[in-house]
């Protein structure tokens, strides 16, 4: 399938490896509906492709991603698509909770929660930003190989919401770092995100397409069918620690902020826009 600069996702295979990329740099890859939906259909492509073995997802431009679509031209939160990580009626026409609530289970959880299934490994290549909800994107991934200046970010505190919908923090980073990421909002470097565990490798800017292909091509020389297997067995034991419950958990405690800010302020995101976001941190933002 050809590509062109307009596609908010791009499709390639190099030697047996889809490199899934995201294509709106000029927004730092900030993710509206239209890029999940894009995003499910690539990595369908790539699950349907017996030549392909392992899956990269990248980022173009200086940043992997700055999470949430919530402030650009093409913010398209209103817009209507089949559901299809969960089964539940469409947000669009709904009002209040029941949007948002509708649209965040389908477009954010559900959509992480089936990527993280996906069969075949896959490795994110992270570079620049990769705030909210590009930690989700990332986090979903088996491996994670991430560029010198790469950062990490979490600031929804700041709008009174816990976390993200994809509540995977303590499971990822471990409890005591998961409440300094979540309490300061501050970003943390590649190299302490490597120190908790949570990066695989961190390479030069120059070096990092090549490592992650490297990489692809080391993990592609196991049995297809082995590596699905050891990939769900690793989920199984995740889920049993807990993960999925406490996403569940999390994510009613998400919408409890939502309507919160919207009974004691003007919106559910506590008045807080994407500027306004990036105005507080240094990290650059347009997560919700």
């Amino acid at each position: 399938m050809a590509t062109t600069d307009t596609d908010v996702v791009t499709y390639e295979v190099v030697e047996g490896t889809a490199v899934i990329t995201m294509n709106r740099p000029r927004y730092r890859n900030a993710q509206n509906s239209a890029m999940t939906y894009a995003l499910d259909a690539a990595f369908q492509r790539a699950v349907d492709d017996d030549d392909v073995h392992v899956i990269v997802l990248a980022g173009n431009g200086e940043h992997f991603s700055a999470g949430h679509d919530i402030g650009t031209p093409d913010r398209d939160h209103h817009v209507s698509y089949d559901n299809r990580a969960v089964i539940w009626w469409d947000h669009v026409e709904k009002q209040g909770g029941d949007l948002r609530y509708a649209r965040e289970m389908e477009v954010y959880l559900g959509m992480c929660r089936r990527w993280r299934e996906i069969p075949k490994p896959t490795i994110a290549m992270v570079q620049g930003a990769c705030i909210a909800g590009g930690l989700m994107l990332a986090w979903v991934c088996d491996i994670i190989v991430a560029s010198e200046d790469a950062f990490f970010c979490d600031p929804v505190v700041r709008m009174g919401i816990p976390g993200v919908e994809y509540f995977a923090h303590p499971w990822i980073v471990g409890s005591r770092f998961a409440k300094e990421m979540l309490f300061t909002g501050q970003r943390f470097s590649a190299q302490r995100a490597y120190q908790l565990g949570m990066v695989n490798d961190v390479v030069s800017r120059a070096d990092l397409r090549d490592r992650a292909l490297e990489m692809a091509a080391s993990v592609a020389t196991m049995p297809r069918f082995g590596l699905a297997l050891a990939k769900r067995a690793v989920n199984q034991c995740e889920d049993q620690m807990g993960l999925r419950n406490g996403m569940d958990a999390v994510f009613g405690l998400h919408h409890f902020a939502h309507a919160h800010n919207v009974e004691v302020g003007t919106d559910s995101l506590g008045g807080l826009d994407a500027r306004a976001m990036t105005l507080r941190d240094s990290a650059p933002s347009t997560d919700a």
